[in-house]
């Protein structure tokens, strides 16, 4: 694979939304060239928390295409391309292979449920035939009901060795995901908790793939960079915020306020706005986590 392995701090980026509903451009550059200035070693693009799967494949395109006429370092960025059609999935990562993206994150093809390995084998098969680029699979069992599980992980690295870079996991289940690091060094697992970035310093992960490092991404950077404990208490207590909450639509709610821009609220359907209680709640304690932090 060609290409320096993507590690460290990165951030699921939102996707900002235009009125009518189609991507905002404009908003998602600039957004992206902030966090990238602002402690983020990376970026994962139309992810779960880029409502990937809510905008159609010219849609992702649109984003895919803006971030390299603009300038972004494609390199440092890994694209969500999976979808449910296998073509879909293949034209997507075809396009992130030719735009120049480190690396395309990859959900399993989510409509059915209960598909046996093999099938799941033969998806991945069909992407890593025809592009180039490293695949990361992302594992998120409670939104896509499909698992990549760890034997069906040892088969695909035996399989696709040079093509399948690494693994973001939002299972929350650190069993899993520390079963997963140990099938290869080579193998970059990222959690999507910054909460474990202490122990990716150790060796463990390869960093964190991480929504709320929309909003805490420099207490995020210091924690990996320099070991900073109190930098990664801060840094959870702003992610333990939304717990209980919509967290996509939350983490757009704190952006406008941190940004002071209200169009970053937009959410594309089916996903809601956060509500005011919840914003009231969110934005109320992260000034009082940045406080502390500043004291």
């Amino acid at each position: 694979m060609a290409g320096k392995p993507l590690s460290g701090v990165i951030a699921a980026i939102a996707t900002p939304v235009q009125e009518d509903g189609a991507p905002d451009l404009t908003r998602a550059i600039k957004l992206a060239r902030f966090l990238l200035e602002n402690g983020c070693d990376g970026l994962n693009v139309l992810g779960t928390t880029g409502e990937a799967t809510s905008f159609s494949v010219a849609e992702r395109l649109s984003v895919m295409k803006a971030y390299k006429e603009n300038g972004l370092p494609l390199e440092r960025l890994m694209v969500g391309t999976g979808a449910a059609a296998t073509s879909d999935a293949i034209a997507l990562t075809k396009a992130a292979q030719e735009l120049g993206f480190g690396g395309a994150l990859v959900l399993p093809p989510f409509y059915y449920k209960g598909v046996p390995d093999d099938g799941l084998v033969a998806y991945v098969d069909a992407l890593v035939r025809a592009t180039r680029i490293p695949i990361y699979l992302y594992n998120y069992p409670a939104m896509s009901g499909i698992q990549w599980h760890v034997a069906l992980l040892e088969r695909l690295l035996k399989a696709y060795s040079s093509r399948i870079a690494g693994l973001k996991d939002s299972s929350g289940d650190m069993t899993y995901a520390r079963a997963a690091a140990a099938l290869s060094s080579s193998f970059a697992v990222f959690p999507s908790t910054e909460a474990a970035l202490l122990e990716a310093r150790r060796g463990d992960f390869a960093g964190c793939i991480s929504a709320t490092a929309n909003l805490n991404a420099d207490l995020c950077a210091h924690a990996w960079r320099d070991g900073d404990a109190d930098a990664l208490e801060a840094a959870v207590a702003i992610r333990k915020l939304f717990e209980g909450k919509p967290l996509v639509s939350g983490v757009k709610a704190l952006l406008a306020h941190i940004h002071g821009d209200p169009a970053l609220t937009r959410m594309k359907p089916p996903l809601a706005s956060f509500s005011a209680a919840d914003r009231a709640a969110v934005t109320g304690g992260y000034e009082a986590v940045r406080a502390r932090q500043a004291a």
